[in-house]
């Protein structure tokens, strides 16, 4: 049994212009210890699918499908169904995420030892104090944060971008979760700390045996960090295989557009893809990256493709596999 079995799992989201669906029958499964890194341009849906996975869409959401999870062999839930009161025990002591902005997820008027704090207590209020001050340092030095005790009295704005980020980081391990969903953790970054960050994560996971969902839209990012990638495209999943299979032999046109619009060492034209991703509201009937397509043919206009198989481990949803 996997860890975490996401099946045709759809948010519907109420808007002025009408209800739309920011993700649209998502499918994918993640073991113990592995990595997923989901990738796609702003809009597809990505972030979304993150807050559906922690019980954190915005009210009035409507989710059909299932989002199976088995943190041990006694227990399974079904995220999808989940109340808030079931959500409380799930969301930091067994899944747990960092935001992409860490000055505006921190609260600026508590200093960041108080904060990890406050994630401690929510699912182990018998500790004393003391227990809770050595989890804290615990947590700080785990994501390599200098000088452990000094940044636990301070405040988020003390901190340099970096640092804010480890803070985030440290917060969200201190329960223990088996899963840490990263929402694009470099944003905003330099190189420099991008990288330190990403060797973090990556050390993290090994070391704690954590399941890591990564979310970016950098390809070059989930090279460094993911066993697989799921490219996402107006909501749905485009895309899907082994990290080093799907960059080094992309199948689907979006893939590729993104690749050839990534920076790289050699030296080379960037490619922009045409056009921008359609609105939710009105999405064509077919394949829903056709309008931006170079490669469009009269079938993709009918429906939207299946997903099929390029290889055992490798999928994607386009006519011309």
């Amino acid at each position: 049994m996997s860890l975490l079995n996401v099946r045709n799992l759809i948010v519907d989201l109420p808007t002025a212009a009408g209800w739309i669906r920011p993700v649209n029958e998502v499918s994918f499964q993640l073991e113990p210890a592995e990595s997923l890194g989901i990738v796609g341009e702003s809009g597809s849906g990505k972030t979304m699918l993150a807050l559906a996975l922690m019980g954190l869409l915005p009210p009035g959401a409507r989710v059909s499908g299932s989002a199976a999870w088995k943190a041990d062999n006694a227990h399974e839930s079904e995220l999808a169904q989940l109340n808030e009161r079931a959500w409380r025990a799930v969301r930091g002591g067994e899944i747990a995420m960092v935001f992409q902005e860490p000055m505006t997820s921190l609260n600026p008027v508590m200093r960041i030892g108080a904060q990890i704090a406050e994630a401690i207590y929510t699912h182990d209020a018998a500790l004393s104090a003391d227990q809770v001050r050595g989890r804290v340092l615990q947590a700080l030095r785990r994501a390599s944060v200098p000088e452990p005790e000094v940044r636990a009295e301070q405040f988020p704005h003390q901190l340099s971008g970096g640092l804010r980020q480890r803070a985030m980081i440290a917060m969200a391990l201190a329960a223990g979760p088996k899963l840490l969903i990263a929402d694009e953790p470099t944003t905003a970054l330099d190189v420099t700390v991008q990288k330190q960050i990403l060797d973090l994560l990556d050390g993290l996971r090994r070391d704690l045996k954590l399941a890591l969902l990564f979310i970016t839209h950098d390809l070059g990012v989930v090279a460094q960090v993911t066993d697989r990638v799921a490219v996402m495209y107006a909501g749905r999943i485009v895309e899907e295989g082994p990290a080093e299979e799907v960059l080094r032999a992309p199948r689907h046109p979006y893939t590729q557009g993104l690749l050839a619009a990534s920076p790289s060492l050699q030296k080379r034209k960037l490619t922009p893809i045409p056009g921008t991703v359609p609105q939710l509201t009105a999405l064509p009937p077919g394949c829903a990256f056709e309008p931006r397509c170079g490669l469009r043919r009269t079938e993709c206009t009918a429906a939207v493709p299946a997903l099929r198989r390029a290889s055992a481990s490798h999928a994607a949803r386009c006519v011309l596999l």
